[in-house]
């Protein structure tokens, strides 16, 4: 693993370098102040241990209606889980790929990161309170599927905030609620209190990628186009929701009310590049 780098940096390199899930979980040090000045470092893949390599594919969700069953509530779990570990991984990747972002912007980014190494942890025990661990399911590589396109793409950090922040992160403002009133249903509180918690936290990471998608692109007039010209493909609005929309904490989060319903009105019709488009 590599060692030359100091701060946020050799935080990061920790994170993608090695595949241990204790070490990929450890938080942020006192030590690992930024003083981020070297070049960026591409990483197109990250480490995992033994039972935690990613995987092509997985099993459909389990309906929320489904929660009933101990083995559809520990799949729910898992998968919420290995999301949020797989967000903590590309933060990561985000700031050792571009280093010279502003040190707010990247302060914000450590410190989102933190968050979702939490909220991997949270959902982790009430895996192992369901009598399972991460390695027990199929992992797949559905957020690390984007990063080629991410990095690929002239907007830089804006197309990652598109991508996490105002597509992933925003779709799970819908999910954790969806699945917080399924598990509540099931009788499980406590993981409903945890995707309430980590729902709560959400609106926070869509309002920085909100923020800071504007302050990146001042001269370009409605979040919508800025959205538009920055997230890369497949990804899109059609895919920043779930089936039941939540209005309220997309306006929390500082979204306008002309994104909001953007985002409530996508079809998969939007998925395609704009270039084909024109």
């Amino acid at each position: 693993m590599t060692d030359a780098a100091d701060g946020v940096q050799a935080f990061c390199l920790r994170i993608l370098e090695c595949g241990e899930l204790s070490v990929k979980l450890e938080p942020p040090r006192a030590s690992d102040g930024d003083r981020a000045t070297a070049p960026p470092i591409v990483i197109d893949w990250p480490a995992r241990s033994k039972g935690l390599e990613l995987a092509g594919g997985s099993n459909p969700l389990p309906r929320p209606g489904a929660l009933s069953e101990p083995k559809a509530r520990a799949e729910c779990l898992a998968r919420f889980a290995h999301h949020e570990l797989m967000a903590v991984e590309l933060f990561a990747w985000a700031l050792l790929r571009w280093p010279t972002m502003p040190s707010a912007m990247r302060a914000g980014f450590v410190g989102v990161l933190a968050q979702e190494q939490v909220h991997c942890s949270l959902y982790l025990e009430r895996l192992a309170d369901h009598g399972h661990v991460l390695s027990d399911f199929t992992l797949s590589d559905y957020f690390w599927k984007h990063t080629p396109a991410i990095a690929a793409s002239p907007n830089g950090p804006a197309a990652f905030l598109c991508a996490m922040g105002l597509t992933l992160e925003q779709a799970n403002l819908d999910f954790t609620l969806v699945y917080r009133d399924g598990f509540r249903e099931a009788g499980d509180e406590r993981s409903a209190e945890v995707c309430q918690l980590i729902h709560d936290e959400e609106i926070d990471h869509v309002r920085l990628a909100a923020h800071w998608l504007r302050e990146l692109a001042p001269d370009v007039p409605t979040d919508v186009e800025r959205y538009r010209s920055a997230v890369p493909f497949p990804l899109s609005a059609a895919r920043a929701k779930g089936r039941r929309f939540d209005r309220a904490s997309r306006r929390k989060a500082g979204l306008s009310d002309e994104f909001i319903e953007y985002v409530r009105t996508a079809r998969s019709s939007q998925e395609q590049p704009e270039q084909l488009k024109r």
